[in-house]
């Protein structure tokens, strides 16, 4: 057994030697985060991954609230670009947020008025709102800068147009189709259910 004394003396110069140790200054490396070292590092260093992309990815998974704030890093590092507008708009449509993704979506088609996705969103809006005129002449006009090649804004001006003959016209099918994009000219269609 070690007298107390000498038991404490060694406990307080064994907490200075692993306090030293830890330190920068003594022996080099230590708790510093320098390169090569044993060591995890401090900050991270270099760029993130795109918020679009993160975005994209958490759509898909079903996390709307989550994309949402990736979109919203991504307008901060990127500026307000029309994709970054349109999937921020896309989000919220997807929320059910219809007032905040209409707002958005307008602001995107004023950034680029040839940008298909975003209105194609903002018809799918005003469909959901009620507005099935206005919707109609917004899904002609994304079908005419898509050159009709999109299925789905066919299928949302066809749906549209009966609605506007026939107010009452019943939909055999609940599925409305978004387009958000994912690059260039790369599109996600996603549904609304």
């Amino acid at each position: 057994m070690i007298p107390n004394k000498l038991g404490g003396r060694l406990v307080v110069v064994f907490s200075l030697a692993l306090l030293a140790a830890c330190s920068s200054g003594f022996g080099g490396g230590g708790l510093s985060g320098s390169d090569g070292g044993p060591y995890a590092p401090g900050t991270a260093r270099g760029d993130g991954v795109d918020g679009l992309i993160v975005g994209h990815r958490l759509v898909e998974a079903g996390e709307y609230e989550l994309a949402l704030k990736a979109y919203y890093r991504a307008a901060a590092k990127q500026g307000a670009t029309v994709d970054v507008l349109s999937a921020i708009g896309s989000t919220n449509l997807k929320l059910g947020r219809l007032g905040q993704a209409e707002q958005v979506l307008r602001r995107a088609i004023e950034v680029d008025e040839t940008f298909v996705p975003a209105w194609n969103n903002l018809g799918v809006v005003l469909m959901e709102r009620g507005h099935i005129a206005e919707a109609a002449r917004v899904f002609q006009t994304a079908y005419a800068l898509d050159s009709g090649e999109s299925d789905a804004i066919r299928d949302n001006l066809r749906l549209a147009l009966a609605k506007m003959d026939k107010p009452d016209y019943p939909e055999d099918e609940e599925k409305t189709f978004t387009l958000v994009r994912r690059g260039v000219g790369e599109y996600l269609l996603l549904t609304q259910q």
